[in-house]
């Protein structure tokens, strides 16, 4: 069951469990994300971090921004910390010798490390049902390690590795569907988040860690330093992003019931999404035209199945 969300006053009156000495780029969207996970929390928590962005801006020797126990082990592998922990309470607790409240545990990865490197250690720790709370970072590129593309990325970005130019339009894959990968592991809760849209953010975090067994979050995070825009329209691009439904808000319960928890007022053309970032500006160059329209065709067509699933849901309920 999931408590009340917290008001704005509240989250102001919290105790910070992460502070603001780090290093994270200007306008980066990870801190947002993390004092929103932390303050959602009532009582111990133990996070698992992969390598990534967050992990070396965060924790640089002898120094650390986190105010909670804090693992760090490896770029693939922040979900398995988090599942040790989870197994460590239980040996401990069954045996009597641990006796305080129980500890929440959540793992943070960026896309590269949840889509790509470290997908078959999440997978193993859903699998095998550990109670615990993975949440993806996802600023759609490998940002830590040069702006390489990864599975996360959409299709026509320019990265260092997908670069655009007269040969290529940029990345021709289009972005793997996270959540509903996860929805298939028989997850009972799994949503996708936007830092502009912090009181569903809030609700949806809440009940993924207060949910028994292994729960997803998919968070955008926009990186003002690989998507190309000024430091200060982080949450401008993220509006973009959910009006747009570039990055659609919805969640998953119980790997089958599918509801959309927002629908802008005025949908907008994903060309102003694109518009917004350095990473497409070759895109409204007259011979990429058609990638845009590609883009819109795709972002259409997955709102209309979002929609149609929701509806589905609703058969079965009343039927």
């Amino acid at each position: 069951m999931v408590r009340e969300v917290k008001n704005l006053k509240q989250f102001s009156k919290a105790a910070e469990k992460f502070e603001g000495s780090h290093i994270l780029c200007p306008g980066c969207a990870h801190g947002i994300i993390i004092r929103e996970v932390l303050n959602a929390v009532e009582g111990p928590i133990v996070i698992g971090n992969s390598t990534g962005c967050l992990e070396v801006s965060t924790a640089v020797y002898p120094h650390t921004s986190w105010d909670v126990p804090w693992i760090h082990i490896g770029f693939e592998n922040g979900s398995t910390a988090a599942a040790g922990a989870e197994t460590m309470y239980r040996a401990l607790a069954k045996k009597g010798r641990y006796k305080g409240e129980k500890p929440k545990f959540v793992a943070f990865g960026g896309d590269g490390s949840t889509y790509d490197i470290g997908f078959q250690f999440i997978s193993g720790c859903f699998e095998r049902g550990h109670d615990m709370t993975y949440i993806c970072l996802d600023n759609e590129v490998y940002a830590n390690t040069g702006g390489q593309r990864s599975s996360s990325t959409p299709i026509g970005s320019s990265t260092s590795t997908t670069p655009a130019g007269s040969a290529s339009y940029g990345k021709k894959e289009r972005k793997k569907d996270m959540l509903f990968v996860m929805a298939a592991h028989g997850s009972p809760y799994v949503a996708q988040v936007a830092p502009n849209k912090w009181k569903d953010m809030n609700k949806k975090i809440k009940q993924a860690i207060d949910t028994e067994g292994p729960t997803f979050i998919n968070a955008m995070s926009a990186c003002t330093t690989e998507w190309r825009f000024e430091s200060n329209k982080t949450i401008d691009v993220s509006d973009l992003a959910v009006d747009s439904l570039a990055f659609p808000l919805f969640e998953i319960i119980n790997g089958k019931e599918v509801h959309i928890t927002y629908r802008p007022k005025n949908i907008i053309p994903v060309r102003d999404y694109l518009g917004a970032q350095g990473r497409f500006k070759h895109l409204f160059k007259p011979e990429n035209a058609h990638i845009i329209e590609k883009f819109q065709k795709e972002v259409d067509e997955r709102w209309e199945h979002l929609q149609r699933m929701e509806e589905a849901n609703k058969i079965v309920v009343g039927s």
